[in-house]
């Protein structure tokens, strides 16, 4: 189940990493923004800031691209640039996986990605945890809980406090309404919510978009979670195409249904903190496009 060379695992100093305090609300592309392709991480660090944007996701969804060396040198890119570095972990992850070798490679995927990341100075890692396949949601939920309980408490004896990160998804196959998400968070240290709007708007068959039902997710947060719920947010955004089944791809802003306006204006009016990943086929131009509207309102 360990994910890296021990060594380097005692050799690395994570209290050494520090991160900002989230005071306000930061927008970013996930993964190094399209006008940069073709350059190494730490240089689309520098990207995103010349655009003016303050986040990044380092986009580890299909391997680990980046190394202990390329991680630290992505760390002092970020700490130059006060850009907040979030991580996106493995699509290949099934934390209700029946059979002992799958569950056991899914559980070493979120701790390499968990290590490098935070190596990397990155504040949250995200991930889609698990699909419920035949099973009950109660008995999918015990087993997502007994991973994310082995990962936290090894990440501890490393002193690595990298936010853990379950994503609300959109398709009712998987694991993952908001309800499931904000429980775990509520029983285990270091496990925090990924909400992706766009994913709740999906499972919901078009609903989750309007100002009031944009206020009643917030509140649900903070209602189960405290002000910290709102204080430390890892949001995903984008427009979505939808059908009867759920989520299928992902949609440029203004080419959907999306009312990303009311959104915006709804995190503003509850004070919301932390970082909105743009994941739009247009990443940056969609994060500019938040950006800007949520200043204006």
């Amino acid at each position: 189940m360990k994910s890296i060379n021990k060594n380097e695992k005692e050799t690395f100093d994570y209290n050494e990493i520090k991160i900002p305090k989230m005071d306000r609300l930061r927008f970013g592309t996930a993964g190094i923004p399209i006008r940069a392709h073709g350059l190494k991480t730490h240089e689309g660090i520098s990207e995103v800031r010349k655009l003016g944007l303050e986040a990044m996701e380092l986009e580890f969804v299909h391997s680990v691209n980046l190394n202990p060396v390329t991680a630290r040198l992505s760390n002092d890119s970020r700490i130059k640039n006060d850009v907040v570095l979030t991580a996106h972990g493995s699509y290949y992850i099934n934390l209700n996986a029946q059979e002992k070798n799958k569950l056991s490679a899914s559980i070493s995927r979120i701790l390499h990605a968990a290590y490098i990341a935070r190596q990397a100075g990155a504040w949250s890692l995200v991930f889609h945890a698990a699909y419920y396949l035949k099973d009950s949601p109660s008995k999918v939920y015990d087993r997502v809980y007994e991973a994310l309980k082995t990962i936290t408490e090894e990440l501890r004896e490393n002193d690595n406090n990298i936010w853990i990160r379950p994503e609300t998804t959109g398709k009712a196959t998987q694991f993952g309404d908001l309800k499931e998400i904000i429980s775990l968070s509520q029983e285990l240290d270091q496990v925090m919510p990924c909400v992706d709007f766009a994913h709740l708007h999906a499972r919901n068959g078009g609903g989750n978009n309007s100002l009031e039902e944009f206020r009643k997710i917030l509140s649900e947060i903070e209602k189960g979670l405290g002000r910290e719920g709102l204080d430390n947010m890892h949001i995903h955004m984008s427009g979505i195409n939808y059908g009867d089944k759920g989520e299928k791809n992902h949609l440029i802003l203004k080419e959907s249904d999306f009312k990303y306006v009311d959104l915006m204006r709804a995190l503003k009016e509850f004070k919301a903190k932390g970082v909105v990943i743009s994941e739009s086929p247009n990443i940056e131009d969609d994060a500019l496009l938040m950006q800007s509207t949520y200043k204006k309102i």
